[in-house]
């Protein structure tokens, strides 16, 4: 079956404008153009376009969907595979925080008793989940499934002290990147220096060992991976590779 732009707008409830996005981004080229220049989908591109709108639900980026659907080793039923697991781990991760809220709920009412401790575990949980499915193949299949699991066990162990210095460690480290590289900063310089030591802190809080090597190739699937790259760089093009030059030089 053949679809015009409007057809295959109207059919999968996106606009007309969304298409001709999707082409400009060649995220979603049409089959062919007629001679007046119209464009026209096939089931292929109806099949893309599901794909396209999977990722969009589990909140990926434009940039990382091209390179998944445009790759060499796309496979369609092993990118929907992908897409439900990553899907119900979001509905793991949703139900995780149900929980927590009704148990909090409960608590305020007399009915249970809530440690300080239970009250974040929602929260802990679902940033698990979600790290899983946005990065946990490619970690997985670089540091192996016992390190990777130890990590998540002791992040989701910490206290809330120690989760919240975490997560303004974090934040500090990424205003510090920004403003390092708008200002001109040097990797190699006493900026450089500092944010290293800074990110070797925030990696362990939940690593249980360190090593030199390991936190470098942290730093260099930084910017060897877009997604990892687009976590750094969404305010100012740069953070990523100051960051992991930073790494490689200092430490």
């Amino acid at each position: 079956m053949e679809y015009t732009v409007k057809q295959l707008a109207d059919t999968a409830g996106v606009s007309v404008r969304t298409l001709h996005w999707y082409d400009a981004k060649g995220l979603l080229r049409p089959a062919r153009k007629t001679q007046a220049g119209y464009r026209v989908y096939t089931e292929v591109q109806v099949d893309i376009l599901q794909q396209i709108m999977f990722c969009r639900a589990l909140e990926m980026p434009l940039d990382e969907i091209k390179r998944v659907i445009s790759s060499d080793g796309f496979d369609l039923d092993t990118s929907l595979a992908r897409r439900r697991e990553a899907l119900v781990m979001q509905r793991d991760r949703i139900n995780t925080l149900i929980d927590t809220l009704d148990k909090t709920v409960k608590s305020r009412k007399g009915d249970v008793i809530m440690t300080d401790k239970e009250k974040f575990e929602g929260f802990k949980q679902a940033a698990i989940d979600k790290n899983e499915a946005a990065y946990g193949a490619e970690t997985r299949q670089k540091y192996g499934d016992s390190e990777v699991d130890a990590s998540n066990k002791k992040f989701k162990n910490m206290t809330q002290q120690q989760y919240d210095e975490m997560t303004a460690l974090g934040a500090e480290i990424n205003a510090r990147l920004e403003a390092a590289v708008k200002n001109g900063a040097s990797p190699s310089g006493e900026e450089g220096r500092e944010i290293a030591q800074m990110h070797k802190k925030w990696l362990t809080f939940t690593w249980q060992k360190y090593t030199p090597e390991a936190h470098k190739g942290v730093a260099q699937m930084y910017i060897a991976d877009d997604r990892f790259t687009a976590c750094y760089d969404k305010n100012i093009k740069g953070c990523a590779k100051f960051l992991c030059d930073a790494v490689v030089e200092n430490m």
